[in-house]
């Protein structure tokens, strides 16, 4: 009886999967005969809204930085693959806190481009390639709603449910019990795209998830809402985007834009690929180690810097930025300097993304992460979390030698002085006071060698560069804790940068006004 009972639910299970796919191919047609989507070649929308720094919140807590768009044109070409988005960003009313380039100066124009396997952007007439894009832009052109329902009638095999959401309003979702459809499919080969079609045929949310070396397989949101007719096309006048892990913080609004105008197969010239953006490829990782004193080295050579520093049974690693492949290269780096030692320490100056992608990476060798106290929930519950990775799986993925043993990753907090010494050489460990790029703000300072790490506050002008004229609010609140704390400085070490001397650094401080 048993063993018929499971055939019977086979074969059951197999008939409703194809009937999801003919019910799948069914709703899609409703829904682009509805939209407009059927003959729509080409789209261009144009609105105003606000646009968030993705990874560069002030807190764990926080929402992303914010700041106002009072110009976004967007032009898809649907059957040439190919988006260009174009948009003004400004400060606006929004308060200066977090990274991201807060706080905007003036008015700053970004165009971003995708055609077919190729993304650059355009500043002024010079085309910069940015072939790690090209994937993610790629697959944007098919969130958007008219995109999802022509890839997935595209698609081979799209799935179907029937649901009823109740519940609040959210964005104009659809709610209070009325049925609606989501249809799923896989879109480049590695992305399930699930996008909800209301019981008016609209597309009105798609989901899916894109890679992040610190969230991994992270939420990717589009809610549409608001619909309108638009010379015989329908299109949201509110397009609302998320972007992060809803398990502390639920916002994480990465845009909105309030749709005023949408032009219906305008005419889109030939996207011609220049050659060296279509020749260009995500560049190697690259390590350059500058001895700073005896056993303290300056592990450079990308866009970030991490520092190395030696104890008489360890070695202790100051930031993890970027990603995985950073971290690597820079272990192997350190294996070097100093043969036989185990990184027992990872210093993480802040939470931002770009300086804890390569945490992951430290954790599952078994070292122990030094960070700010405000850092240690967010850490534990969201970036060292055993949730899978499928998209780009890391070794802290892979592996998990801590959860295998029911423990957690080793994080060590700072809340007002932690201090790291071998009875010979000490390493003191600060949280900024009064920094508005960022509330869980390290700085790392050398006795005896009178050396001072600091992440986005003052970065020494490159050979040959003036300095600036002013000091930045970041250089202004670095010397403030300097004074503070009484530190005796000699060189400063930045996270982003050349290594710059004290005496550099207060000429510029000096150029404040009084008041």
């Amino acid at each position: 009886m048993t063993r018929r009972i499971v055939v019977l639910l086979a074969l059951l299970g197999l008939m409703a999967g194809t009937t999801a796919a003919q019910d799948a191919k069914t709703v899609l047609q409703a829904a682009s005969k509805a939209m407009g989507a059927d003959n729509l070649k080409t789209i261009q929308i144009t609105g105003t809204g606000t646009a968030g720094a993705v990874g560069q919140s002030y807190s764990p807590n926080d929402d992303w930085p914010h700041f106002d768009v009072p110009k976004y044109t967007r032009t898809i070409d649907y059957t040439a693959k190919s988006s260009k988005e174009e948009l003004t960003r400004r400060q606006g009313t929004y308060p200066p806190r977090g990274g991201g380039g807060t706080p905007i100066q003036g008015e700053q124009q970004q165009v971003l481009i995708v055609s077919g396997n190729s993304a650059w952007n355009m500043q002024g007439t010079n085309a910069n390639p940015a072939p790690a894009a090209a994937d993610i832009r790629q697959l944007e052109i098919w969130l958007t709603p008219h995109g999802f329902l022509k890839a997935a009638m595209a698609a081979p095999n799209p799935t179907a449910i029937s649901v009823a959401v109740s519940g609040p309003s959210t964005a104009g979702m659809t709610q209070g019990g009325r049925k609606a459809t989501i249809v799923s499919f896989t879109a480049l080969g590695k992305y399930r795209i699930n996008g909800t079609i209301n019981d008016q045929n609209l597309v009105e949310n798609v989901q899916t998830r894109i890679p992040s070396p610190v969230m991994g397989d992270m939420l990717y949101d589009l809610r549409y809402a608001d619909y309108r007719d638009f010379g015989g096309v329908k299109f949201p006048a509110l397009i609302h985007i998320h972007q992060g892990d809803p398990r502390l913080n639920a916002g994480h609004n990465s845009s909105e834009i309030k749709v005023t105008n949408v032009q219906a197969n305008v005419t889109v010239p030939a996207v011609t690929v220049p050659d060296a953006v279509r020749q260009a490829k995500v560049p190697p990782v690259k390590v350059e180690s500058q001895k700073l004193a005896d056993g303290v080295w300056l592990v450079a050579g990308g866009t970030h810097n991490s520092l190395a520093v030696e104890f008489r049974d360890y070695v202790t690693v100051v930031e993890a930025p970027l990603n995985e492949e950073r971290s690597l290269a820079v272990i192997a780096e350190v294996n070097k300097l100093v043969p036989g030692k185990p990184i027992r320490y990872l210093v993480n100056t802040h939470h931002h993304w770009d300086h804890s992608g390569g945490l992951r990476t430290y954790v599952a060798q078994g070292t122990t992460v030094v960070t700010h106290q405000g850092n240690k929930e967010y850490y534990e519950q969201v970036v060292f979390s055993p949730a899978p990775w499928t998209l780009e799986p890391d070794r802290l993925a892979a592996y998990y030698p801590y959860y295998a043993n029911n423990r957690t990753p080793a994080i060590e907090t700072v809340n007002q002085k932690y201090v790291l010494s071998d009875g010979a050489r000490t390493m003191d460990l600060y949280p900024v006071q009064g920094l508005a790029h960022n509330s869980t703000m390290l700085i790392v300072y050398l006795p005896k060698e009178r050396i001072l790490v600091n992440a986005d506050l003052w970065n020494a002008p490159a050979a040959g560069a003036q300095p600036p004229a002013a000091p930045t609010p970041g250089m202004i609140t670095l010397q403030q804790n300097i004074q503070r704390l009484k530190l005796d400085v000699a060189q400063h070490v930045p996270i982003h940068g050349a290594v710059g001397t004290m005496e550099d650094f207060s000429k510029i401080v000096a150029k404040q006004p009084s008041n």
